[in-house]
């Protein structure tokens, strides 16, 4: 089984790839007995239910890729390496994680880590051909409009006391503290996502983390951004069920937003 899905365009294809890294919720036969079996019946730092709130994106004539298999397998947003993406005394799982972001053991035998054997299995795998095939994607964009724009998509529970004590603002938005797109495709993002009822703060406490830093290239004309938001904007008070009524109200932000940022690329080749 490969480790993503990819969902082509409903209509011409516009210069915008939708990532969705921490969507999958599959384990791989060979490895998902090493798991506590009561953890992973509902993996919860999963950004759940979040390819589906994007479910609009196709008919905008987006490609997504999304992930197939859970974040505690491998994580498609860490360095390969697992360097740390901050510094401030959050915890920072592991690209194949052994504890939840609650500090809780992920594994039977309450490993503290993974092997090193196994991290470079799993990254032959499961990561490499994720990110191989995003960046061919990217590339065939890129090529066909002269530019790119690659939005990265992600959710978090409201508090998580092991990364900030106090709730988390309702959107996040990364441009790794604007390195990683133009600046009128920063501004696009931001004024189309304070057209809602929701806070968002730029970079803080969430710059972006290895897919915005790596592939935000505004130099050669690839752009990457990362979207965080609390599950409450779009899950049920218990952020373990998907709300119709509120994904309904932010996939209509988004659905306005992405449109915005597809105008502006466009026109960034006329600067």
């Amino acid at each position: 089984m490969k480790p993503y899905r990819i969902t082509y365009p409903k209509v011409p294809r516009v210069p915008i790839i939708v990532s969705i890294p921490h969507c999958g919720t599959l384990f791989p036969k060979e490895i998902i007995n090493d798991f506590d079996p009561a953890l992973i019946k509902a993996p919860d730092d999963t950004d759940w239910f979040v390819d589906r709130l994007y479910d609009f994106a196709p008919s905008l004539g987006i490609t997504m890729i999304t992930a197939v298999f859970s974040r505690w397998v491998i994580d498609l947003n860490r360095h390969p390496d697992s360097k740390p993406l901050y510094n401030d005394g959050r915890i920072i799982t592991e690209l194949c994680p052994s504890t939840t972001f609650l500090g809780e053991p992920l594994y039977r035998d309450q490993r503290v880590e993974v092997s090193g054997e196994e991290i470079a299995r799993r990254k032959e795998l499961y990561f490499y051909p994720y990110h191989v095939t995003m960046q061919q994607i990217l590339a065939d964009v890129r090529n066909q409009f002269g530019s790119v724009l690659l939005w990265d998509c992600h959710s978090i529970r409201q508090v998580v006391p092991t990364i900030r004590k106090d709730k988390f603002p309702d959107l996040i938005l990364g441009s790794s503290d604007g390195a990683s797109a133009d600046k009128l495709l920063i501004e696009t993002a931001v004024r189309g996502l304070s057209q809602g009822p929701y806070t968002l703060q730029h970079n803080d406490p969430f710059k972006g983390g290895y897919i915005t830093r790596t592939y935000g290239a505004p130099a050669q004309n690839q752009h990457a951004l990362q979207l965080e938001m609390t599950k409450i904007n779009y899950m049920d008070d218990s952020e373990r069920a998907y709300d119709p009524s509120r994904a309904k109200k932010m996939a209509e932000l988004l659905y306005t937003t992405i449109s915005d940022l597809a105008h502006t690329l466009i026109s960034l080749k006329d600067r």
